[in-house]
C-alpha cells in the first residue's frame, strides 16, 4: 500500500468563456492527487491530511471517502481549507496562485501506527516544508517511516507562490532529498540542484526526472535511462507530474528494492509516462486520470 501525507487542497481552474472569466473547484493538493492515481492505477492507497471546517473542506473530506481507499482526512474547526487558482494559458500549461497562509494542511496531526503498519511505501508532500512546524513535521516522519522499514517517497514540487526564496528553497529540500529512498524532480528542479548533487548525493536514490512532452529520465545506483513518452493532444498539464509518480509509485509498491533492475525500472517508468500523458487530454488533475485499462492499452500500441 501507497501511503500518501501532506497536503489536500481545491484546484480553483479559471477559464474565460464569452467573456466571463470564472473558476471551476475540483479537488487536489499534490500527494491527494497522487494517492487518487495510485488506486486508479491499480495499487491501494491511503491518504492522511487535513481540511478546514467549511464548504471546500467538507467537499473535500467526502471526495477523499470516494477516491482513495483509506482515507484519514481530518477536519480543522481553526483553519481553512487552502485554495490554489489556477490559470492554463494557450498550450495548457498552468501558473498558480495560492491562498494558503496558517491553513488547515499546515496542522497535520500524528499518522497512526496501524496506518503506517501497512504501508510499503510513505510518499510526503513538500508543501508542508514552507512553515518551519511542518518541516519538522515531514522530517520526523520519514525517520519514522524508515525506522518501521518502509520506503520514503519525495517530489520536490517546488512553487515560486510559496518558496519565494528558490535558494532557501533548495537547501530546505535537500534535507528531505537525502532522507528519501524515490524521488521525483522536474527538469528545472533537477538544474537547480546541480548534476553532480544528483549524480553523487543522490546516487544511492531512485530518482526519476520528468521532462514533459518528452519523457523522462530516471537514476539508480550509477544505471538510468531515458524513455519518451507517447504523443497526445494536451488541454491542461495540472496534475500531469502527480499523474506520473502515482503510476510509478503503483508499480514500485510490490517490486522490492532487490528487483530495481534495469528492466524493471524501464518497465516501471515507461508506465509512469502514459499515466502523465494520457492525463494532459482533458481538465483538472483527479478527474482527468486515465483507467487502468487505458494506460495499459496505451503501453501496448
Amino acid at each position: 500500500m501507497i501511503l500518501s501525507v501532506g497536503e489536500i487542497l481545491a484546484d480553483m481552474i479559471g477559464k474565460n468563456e464569452n467573456g466571463v472569466f470564472s473558476y471551476e473547484r475540483r479537488a487536489g493538493g499534490a500527494p491527494f492527487n497522487v494517492a487518487c492515481g495510485v488506486k486508479k492505477f491499480g495499487a491501494r492507497s491511503a491518504f492522511f491530511g487535513t481540511v478546514g471546517d467549511d464548504l471546500v473542506g467538507r467537499f473535500l473530506f467526502d471526495f477523499a471517502k470516494e477516491h482513495v481507499d483509506e482515507a484519514y482526512v481530518r477536519m480543522d474547526e481553526s483553519h481553512n481549507t487552502t485554495l490554489a487558482f489556477v490559470e492554463l494559458d494557450e498550450k495548457g500549461d498552468r501558473s498558480f496562485c495560492f491562498y494558503r497562509k496558517d491553513t488547515a494542511d499546515s496542522y497535520l496531526g500524528s499518522v497512526p501506527a496501524l496506518l503506517l503498519g501497512k504501508a510499503s511505501i510513505v510518499h510526503i508532500g513538500s508543501l508542508m516544508l514552507s512553515v518551519p512546524r511542518g518541516a519538522e513535521y515531514a522530517a520526523k516522519l520519514a525517520r519514522r517511516a524508515q525506522r518501521a522499514g518502509k520506503l520514503v517517497s519525495f517530489d520536490v514540487n517546488y512553487r515560486e507562490d510559496i518558496f519565494p526564496d528558490k535558494d532557501a528553497a533548495v537547501a530546505l529540500y535537500k534535507t528531505m532529498l537525502e532522507a528519501a529512498d524515490i524521488i521525483k524532480l522536474s527538469e528545472e528542479e533537477y538544474f537547480a540542484f546541480g548534476e553532480e548533487y544528483v549524480e553523487k548525493v543522490l546516487k544511492e536514490k531512485l530518482v526519476c526526472v520528468t521532462l514533459g512532452e518528452r519523457g523522462c529520465i530516471w537514476k539508480y545506483r550509477g544505471s538510468g535511462e531515458l524513455l519518451r513518452t507517447i504523443p497526445v493532444k494536451t488541454v491542461d498539464t495540472t496534475g500531469a507530474g502527480d499523474a506520473f509518480y502515482a503510476g510509478a509509485l503503483s508499480r514500485l509498491d510490490k517490486l522490492p528494492r532487490k528487483d530495481w533492475t534495469r528492466e524493471n525500472l524501464n518497465k516501471v517508468f515507461a508506465f509512469a509516462n502514459v499515466c502523465g500523458a494520457l492525463t494532459t487530454r482533458s481538465r483538472g488533475a483527479i478527474d482527468a486520470l486515465p483507467s487502468l485499462e487505458e494506460v495499459l492499452a496505451a503501453l501496448e500500441k
